[in-house]
């Protein structure tokens, strides 16, 4: 396993890391805790969760699947070999029970909910601690285009910035992120920390796969000159990339057989796009979802690709991306396609 540099922090995190929005929902408490098992024995020391797993979210479910990461590192013994991340979840949101509903990237949200979250991870500090999403009106989570909201009543950055210094102050969180964040946000937050001496953030947790390369537009430059990379998420753009899904095929317990309503990756260009990948990595010999890992793994820019799964043999697939490089005409064979199909699942 190859480990990168987490920004300027001095951890080192694996290439890959274990996603765990599937735990707590479509994969039980004992399975989640054999799937990292197999992965810590791989050589995956990177675990990201959320305040909001399992997905989809439910009040009653809230901070679920940091229990079961919290139980699982409990019963190890092995919370000092482990990056754990986790997120605080943004506006907008339909959690009225949590905190109180009017929920933002504030400092009386921000030091009740890492509160929240060391008590469910069973932890006294967190390695990475990340902004879910922003508390502006932006474009995120599928939309391109920005619409500028006048009046817009977000958490000012510098506010946020400081409250997530303050839990770096206390040593209940090591180092900050970001996620689901536009280019301004990332330059911005890295401002502040310099203008102000603030924590600096880490990593950036965004979409990235052969279906959505839209990180590359403006986001790529700021992780490499800055570092500050991405922790690519939806790397398989929800199992599309898989294969498992073309012709319109619905496998039984698969998320989007499941949650048919989350079509952002299952849009007609993307099963075009995903078809033409699918054919590309047959015919070069690739297991369609390894051939769309190695690429993520390959992108200078990115520090970790995040994995989810719901089975041991999805696993083993996608650990298996780790040791493959992929081939130039490959490389070359993959641009033609996104030329033909740049972005069809932003």
């Amino acid at each position: 396993m190859k480990f990168n540099p987490l920004g300027r922090t001095g951890i080192a995190v694996s290439r890959i890391c274990m996603g765990t929005m599937t735990f707590g929902r479509q994969v039980a408490e004992a399975d989640a805790h054999r799937i990292m098992d197999m992965a810590v024995d791989h050589g995956v020391n990177f675990i990201d969760t959320a305040e909001m797993y399992p997905f989809p979210a439910e009040p009653e479910t809230f901070n679920r699947t940091e229990e079961i990461v919290g139980a699982w590192m409990k019963a190890r013994r092995n919370r000092d070999k482990i990056v754990l991340a986790t997120k605080i979840v943004g506006p907008g949101a339909r959690f009225d029970s949590i905190r109180g509903g009017s929920l933002k990237n504030n400092r009386r949200h921000i030091g009740r909910a890492v509160d929240q979250s060391l008590k469910s991870l069973g932890t006294d500090y967190i390695d990475l601690y990340q902004l879910h999403w922003p508390d502006r009106t932006t474009n995120f989570f599928g939309r391109l285009g920005y619409e500028h909201a006048e009046n817009d009543d977000f958490t000012p950055l510098e506010e946020t910035l400081s409250a997530l210094s303050d839990q770096v102050a206390a040593g209940k969180v090591r180092a900050v992120g970001l996620s689901n964040e536009t280019p301004w946000g990332v330059a911005k937050f890295i401002g502040l920390s310099e203008r102000l001496g603030l924590a600096r953030v880490a990593s950036v947790q965004n979409p990235y796969s052969l279906l959505n390369r839209t990180y590359e537009i403006g986001l790529a430059e700021i992780s490499v000159r800055e570092d500050c990379g991405l922790l690519a998420y939806s790397p398989l753009a929800f199992g599309v990339l898989s294969g498992k899904y073309l012709s319109g095929a619905r496998p039984k317990g698969a998320r989007l057989t499941l949650f048919p309503q989350f079509r952002r990756y299952f849009t007609a260009p993307a099963a075009a796009a995903a078809g033409a990948y699918v054919r590309l990595a047959r015919a070069s010999g690739l297991e369609p979802a390894v051939m769309a890992m190695a690429f993520v793994n390959s992108r200078r820019f990115v520090t970790s690709t995040i994995i989810g799964v719901t089975t041991a043999e999805q696993l083993k697939i996608n650990l298996s991306a780790e040791g493959i490089s992929l081939p130039e005409d490959v490389i070359s064979a993959i641009g033609d396609i996104h030329r033909e199909h740049p972005n069809p699942a932003p």
